[in-house]
């Protein structure tokens, strides 16, 4: 059975072990520890030891470590604190520029899925070759930091660049990516508004900066009964027709369905989460 992809990541800073216990069971699917843009310089060396202290027993969900960019002063340092977590689900890497910059961190940590996330416009140039990298487990987007890149302000203006992003997931064979941060905490319409949207567009799922924001990010990307119905109706009318030599199905409905929504179909009941287990983004 397909695995039930992660649908809320929880990011939660470094240096503030005071909230780890609470995000571990705050219901996310996974924990993004971040050492990067929540920690200010001078506590990164210490946020990088409370990760590996967190890491140092098997956690409470999995965890993924979004370090500190590899050309930053503190990159190297954050590679090599990762290299002795057994516990570690992944590295979440930002500013990634270059197809090479993953590789350096594949020669590093050769058994860690790593997590790219694109904050440029060189980036996202050569997005193609970094999905294609090697360990790579994911591709996004840093919105904020691309917007400022770019000098962005209309609201819709990454919109070419976040299809430009689901495209180069797909043909890598990557996981459909997750959208970035909602930083109104407390606009969870707006939140909700958003999510809809990014579902609509090929985005699975969301990281989340309030334990606030999940049930909102989860009730947006789980599908609902009639979403999951008709998904098994297509499937079931499929392998009905595949068994008589066809492969073209007509619903009840009437709507004639074929071998290319079999995907659809499948990546929703994937995400239906009475036959589904979790994995780690």
């Amino acid at each position: 059975m397909t695995p039930n992809p992660p649908l809320v990541a929880l990011y939660v800073p470094g240096d503030r072990t005071d909230r780890f216990g609470t995000a571990m069971g705050a219901g996310a699917d996974v924990v993004f520890v971040d050492l990067e843009d929540a920690v200010v310089p001078a506590h990164k060396a210490q946020a990088r030891d409370a990760a590996v202290a967190l890491l140092a027993d098997r956690p409470g969900c999995p965890v993924v470590v979004r370090i500190n960019g590899i050309d930053t002063p503190w990159g190297d340092d954050d590679l090599d604190a990762m290299a002795g977590c057994i516990h570690l689900s992944g590295v979440r890497v930002p500013k990634v520029e270059t197809a090479a910059q993953v590789r350096r961190i594949a020669e590093r940590l050769p058994a860690v899925p790593i997590h790219a996330l694109i904050e440029s416009a060189v980036g996202v140039e050569n997005m193609h070759e970094i999905a294609h990298a090697p360990n790579l487990a994911s591709i996004g987007l840093g919105d904020a930091d691309l917007r400022s890149d770019l000098g962005i302000t209309d609201p819709d203006g990454l919109a070419w660049i976040q299809s430009r992003t689901v495209v180069a997931a797909r043909a890598a064979g990557l996981p459909a990516p997750m959208m970035s941060v909602y930083t109104a905490v407390n606009d969870l319409d707006g939140l909700a508004s958003s999510c809809a949207a990014g579902k609509a567009h090929g985005f699975v799922g969301r990281a989340a900066i309030h334990p606030r924001q999940i049930p909102v990010i989860r009730a947006a990307f789980q599908p609902d009964r009639r979403e999951i119905d008709n998904a098994r109706a297509v499937l079931a009318a499929l392998d009905d027709a595949a068994a008589a030599g066809s492969g073209v199905a007509v619903l009840r409905s009437g709507r004639m369905v074929d071998t290319a929504m079999r995907r659809q179909a499948e990546r929703i009941i994937a995400l239906d989460a009475d036959t589904s287990t979790q994995e780690p983004t």
